[in-house]
């Protein structure tokens, strides 16, 4: 079969333009922000307050300051300690669902500001899709955990495999744009 010229195909986000590409991609880590803080509602914050500094903008200098990664860290171990406790609600009621849904636009806000973004639409969307995310990961957070402990006969499997996803999702979610050649995109919009 011959094959007609033309451009080499690409994945979606290369074919869109560089507005939308940003825009798109600063969403995506809304999402991974908000997913994050649904399997461990600290972990959108306690990644943001590890990579920020003192220096940034926002919120976030109060957290990169050595105070705030003092107090975010210690409310992280705090909470896995509390999430092995009988005692411990569901995070599918709300007293487990209020701190994530409310911590992860906090968080996605947070590094927009500390990106340089103008509070505006754009951030108040991110905000949103933080939330949505939070809600649907600690759903979904349970339902596999309890799947895998089904399976598995074992609750500990489905946890660390948890806990090593929203690890990845903070990282990504908070991490600096600079650090991947795309920094500047997101601070024109």
């Amino acid at each position: 079969m011959d094959r007609v010229a033309g451009p080499e195909p690409t994945a979606a986000r290369e074919r869109l333009p560089g507005p939308a590409r940003s825009v798109l991609g600063e969403l995506v880590r809304a999402a991974a922000v908000g997913a994050a803080s649904g399997g461990r509602s600290t972990a959108g914050v306690t990644a943001l307050a590890l990579t920020s500094s003192v220096a940034d903008l926002g919120p976030a200098a109060r957290l990169g300051a050595p105070a705030g990664r003092f107090v975010t860290c210690l409310l992280a171990c705090g909470e896995a300690v509390a999430d092995t406790l009988p005692a411990t609600p569901s995070r599918t009621g709300a007293p487990g669902l209020v701190p994530r849904v409310a911590l992860a636009p906090a968080a996605a806000t947070a590094v927009a500001l500390r990106d340089g973004r103008v509070p505006g639409p754009g951030v108040a969307a991110e905000a949103q899709v933080a939330a949505g995310a939070a809600l649907a990961a600690a759903f979904a957070g349970a339902h596999g955990r309890a799947a895998l402990s089904r399976r598995l006969g074992s609750d500990l499997p489905g946890a660390l495999a948890e806990d090593a996803l929203v690890g990845v999702l903070a990282w990504y979610g908070t991490r600096r744009r600079a650090a991947f050649g795309d920094g500047a995109a997101g601070r024109a919009r």
